[in-house]
């Protein structure tokens, strides 16, 4: 009840659907003009005018539509509950698919927060979501289902706190001698951030774009990585999958067998660094530090980080129209993206960059805010220099 009157309550997927409707009412109506007596409303303006109207009426049409979309979910949830042990695998893959394209936080919320996620009872209340369900077991003190956590963190920490730091040290160990300590800040970046964090996208993008094999070999690891602690009855939930999450949801939480994680983890260490030391030198993949004489390249002392070689390679002030971040990408929208300096942002820092026509990502991993920060009160100052 909201007000005293029955409603919907449709989560993260409502935030969703809001949030695409209002972007394309801003594309469709961003520069309308309208007659002289209401002009000012025209323009930016009109947006709010005309988002809540057209969200009035998908709000009262949603209860005959919304029913199903809920047998959709609750479907979802089902195939994958009742994939037994292959759920927690195939949410894994789909994870790393998707997270390619930035997509990945829809199928994490849905399995979070919705049926999709399985539904149970706790303390008298039904409860829905692998996270929800997590968190209400934990609060009222009753054993934590297997079934929740199987699609929560310790799934993720075979892979985020021994497998990819396997993969930094195998980039260093195979990358030249004369460029290991250039290199060495980066790995050792990226190992502590998913090591602590959970955060993976630092690692992964230091070899997704010039050996693809290697990420489909990570993503069928990531898979098996959930599907085995659940098999082994692991019982650890929140959202991470860092050491962080081991200490307070495994170390701290009685039976969660945080001790399974130990084994598990030697040997995704061991496994992840023996295929990616093979296949880097097998097929000479020019990860860094093995870049060929010339490339770009990031250098001590070159601009690392620094907002004004960031925002001269982005083509200036005057070339970017929107700016934002993620944990780990800088976000934003540019007039020309010809005039984009890539070799220059990889010289920044940057570790990956990708285009849809005038929209562009870039990572930087976890220094992406200050990134952001800096290149904000740049543009703030015209593009110059704070003295």
């Amino acid at each position: 009840m909201v007000l005293g009157i029955q409603s919907l309550e449709m989560g993260v997927l409502g935030g969703i659907l809001v949030g695409l409707i209002t972007y394309f009412l801003l594309e469709r109506y961003q520069e309308i003009k309208l007659p002289d007596a209401f002009s000012f409303f025209g323009g930016i303006r009109f947006i709010p005018i005309i988002s809540v109207i057209v969200e009035s009426f998908v709000g009262l049409l949603m209860p005959f539509i919304w029913p199903i979309f809920q047998s959709g979910i609750v479907a979802l949830g089902h195939l994958i509950q009742g994939a037994g042990i292959f759920g927690p695998f195939l949410y894994g893959i789909a994870l790393s698919i998707l997270k390619l394209m930035g997509l990945h936080h829809i199928l994490l919320a849905m399995i979070r927060f919705t049926d999709a996620g399985g539904t149970a009872v706790v303390a008298g209340k039904t409860v829905n979501g692998a996270l929800n369900i997590f968190y209400a077991q934990l609060n009222a003190g009753v054993p934590v289902s297997g079934k929740a956590t199987a699609f929560l963190s310790q799934g993720f920490m075979p892979t985020f706190m021994f497998g990819l730091p396997a993969i930094c040290l195998a980039i260093y160990l195979t990358a030249r001698p004369e460029n290991r300590d250039r290199i060495k800040g980066l790995l050792i970046s990226a190992t502590l951030v998913a090591f602590v964090s959970g955060i993976s996208e630092p690692t992964e993008y230091l070899f997704l774009f010039i050996a693809p094999m290697l990420y489909v070999f990570h993503t069928v690891m990531e898979g098996f990585s959930l599907s085995i602690m659940a098999l082994l009855g692991a019982r650890m939930g929140n959202t991470d999958g860092g050491v962080l999450d081991w200490i307070l949801f495994g170390w701290l939480q009685p039976g969660s067998r945080w001790w399974l994680l130990i084994p598990v983890g030697a040997a995704w260490f061991a496994i992840y660094f023996f295929f990616f030391r093979w296949y880097i030198l097998k097929k000479d993949v020019k990860t860094p530090g093995r870049e060929a004489e010339g490339a770009a390249v990031m250098t001590k002392g070159a601009g690392i980080y620094d907002p004004s070689v960031i925002l001269g390679a982005l083509g200036g002030a005057a070339n970017i129209v929107s700016l934002d971040n993620c944990v780990t990408r800088l976000r934003l929208e540019v007039k020309d993206p010809s005039k984009l300096d890539e070799d220059k942002l990889k010289q920044s820092g940057a570790l990956a960059i990708m285009k849809a026509e005038k929209s562009v990502q870039i990572v930087y991993g976890a220094q992406v805010q200050s990134v952001k920060d800096g290149v904000e009160k740049l543009m703030s100052n015209g593009g110059a220099s704070p003295a």
